[in-house]
């Protein structure tokens, strides 16, 4: 009797403590933000129905830096483009933000359980293992392997212009610069040449081709419910209703999924066999198999931990950099001024080039060209790849501030205290234009500030990995092939802009900066075309 006496006190203890401990928990509801309409669904269709950027900096405008926001059934998330803070998620307390369920389910519907699904101890080992092939010096000795496939661009519209017997031609460039990457992706990555920019009947070329585009856009109402009711549904149960469900976005997944599979495990033996062989070259996966060759025991990747690297690594840069290039030669098309005299430019540096004895351009030669770097730094800043990331609290904790936010009840906060498992969406976009950041234009496309020292970037507070942007996120999860993705993209630009000019069509009018994951240019009322950017493209002009 006393025994059971003893456990019914401790039960009631305990049940008093848990209500207590539920009753006291960090709650943002005092937090500024705006009011939802609906309680299904919350704020979701602001952030992935709307044209990306325009929620985030409508609420940047008129809350701040960090806002209270709902998801469905009108539960509170927190809205993030605060340096401090997201210095603090990103880089102070990493591992204590882990992605959150749902997002991770479908980073393992389009890149298996590769880095951007992977969390903690397995995150670090599979990290661990990868870093090497994605060193500085690895990544400049790609750099012949991506201007090769720049040229190849450049032959292709070339030809255009010659059979037409036009001055110019309207292209939707997107549908050639993707390829094109992704060729450069399989190359520089596998040391495997895809063809994808000459065949287009490629298997592993479909299975690319406007993956995400079809995966993600313009959700419907009942699909972003059923994406935030996996919030509370076991990520194995949510891994097998995805593999078994119809669906033409699913349906693409598994097909890319069946088509990259093949390829990787036909290259991961060939490279096992090469470096049993004492050869192997310096594309990523032979370093990543080396490198993985020398881990014991459980620091090893498993075969297909290596697989499912690849097909993040293919995903990752070619639909990152495809449409980095597309936006910026939009920008380029918008505003000739900045077209021309970054040409000149490269036009100068081609001449330095061929006047030393040297058949083309190098890093070096990248870097010493200052608008280029001041272009290709607003091009990232202004035309982030991934708007938003996504996190939960795993511990209750406490965020900084860089400047203190006002509750609706008049408290004036320093830092906002946060409960275990709060939602937060990181907002790219919106800290790429954080005014006390970028300056007062932060709206505005402008390489100048990148050029002198009185309208350089403030960086009171570090956050990315690459010029102080966000587009590469940051800290622990922060883009491993950064450096890779920036020598691409200066590859590609430089070839672009030195042999052609981009004009503006009438259909520009109707290009959406669609969310898919990624931000993808498409044409309104055509969103079923995938992606699309037509410009004018005619041979530039030269002062030679």
């Amino acid at each position: 009797m006393g025994a059971l006496l003893l456990s019914a006190v401790f039960g009631g203890l305990a049940l008093v403590y848990s209500i207590y401990r539920f009753l006291t928990r960090p709650s943002i509801s005092d937090l500024p933000g705006p009011e939802s309409t609906s309680f299904w669904l919350g704020h979701l269709p602001a952030l992935f129905t709307e044209e990306v950027g325009s929620t985030d900096f409508k609420w940047q405008a008129q809350y701040g830096g960090i806002v209270r926001v709902k998801a469905p059934f009108g539960e509170d998330m927190l809205w993030i483009s605060d340096p401090k803070a997201l210095q603090y998620v990103y880089q102070t307390s990493g591992y204590n933000f882990p992605k959150q369920p749902e997002r991770r389910v479908l980073s393992r519907l389009i890149g298996d359980t590769g880095l951007t699904w992977a969390e903690g101890d397995v995150h670090k080992r599979q990290r661990k293992v990868m870093l090497p092939a994605f060193g500085l010096s690895e990544s400049k000795a790609l750099l012949p392997v991506f201007r090769h496939y720049a040229e190849q661009v450049t032959l292709k519209w070339k030809d255009l212009l010659t059979e037409q017997s036009q001055p110019s031609i309207v292209l939707n460039v997107h549908h050639y610069v993707a390829p094109a990457t992704l060729d450069a992706i399989g190359e520089a990555a596998f040391d495997y040449k895809l063809g994808a920019l000459d065949n287009e009947t490629s298997e592993l070329a479909k299975a690319y081709s406007n993956l995400v585009t079809t995966i993600f856009s313009a959700p419907s109402k009942a699909k972003m419910f059923m994406t935030n009711l996996a919030h509370y549904v076991p990520m194995g149960i949510q891994d097998f209703l995805y593999e078994h469900l119809p669906g033409k976005g699913l349906d693409k997944a598994r097909f890319n999924r069946q088509a990259a599979h093949k390829v990787a495990n036909e290259l991961l033996e060939s490279k096992t066999e090469a470096l049993l062989m004492g050869k192997g070259n310096r594309d990523v996966m032979s370093i990543l198999v080396k490198a993985n060759a020398a881990e014991v025991g459980a620091g090893k990747l498993s075969h297909g931990e290596i697989v499912a690297q690849m097909r993040t690594i293919l995903l990752a840069g070619q639909e990152t950099t495809s449409n980095t290039l597309s936006w910026a030669l939009l920008e380029l098309a918008r505003q000739p001024h900045i077209q021309t005299r970054l040409r000149r430019e490269v036009h100068a540096m081609e001449r330095t080039i061929r006047e030393r004895g040297d058949a083309d351009f190098s890093v070096a030669d990248f870097e010493a060209m200052p608008y280029l770097q001041a272009v290709l730094r607003e091009v990232l800043r202004f035309y982030c790849a991934v708007p938003h990331t996504y996190r939960q609290a795993l511990h209750d904790d406490v965020l900084p501030l860089s400047k203190p936010v006002t509750t609706r009840s008049g408290k004036v906060l320093h830092e906002v205290p946060i409960r275990a498992g709060l939602r937060l969406i990181l907002s790219i976009c919106a800290y790429n234009r954080e005014a006390d950041v970028w300056g007062e234009d932060a709206h505005v496309f402008n390489p100048e500030r990148w050029l002198s020292d009185a309208t350089k970037p403030k960086r009171s507070t570090n956050v990315g990995v690459f010029a102080n942007l966000l587009t590469f996120a940051a800290g622990v999860r922060g883009c491993i092939g950064w450096r890779f993705a920036v020598y691409e993209v200066q590859a590609f630009l430089t070839e672009l802009v030195s042999n052609f000019q981009f004009e503006l069509t009438p259909d520009v009018a109707r290009v959406c900066k669609t969310q898919a994951i990624v931000m993808v240019p498409t044409l309104a009322g055509e969103l079923e075309k995938g992606v699309q950017l037509p410009l004018r493209v005619s041979l530039a002009p030269r002062d030679e």
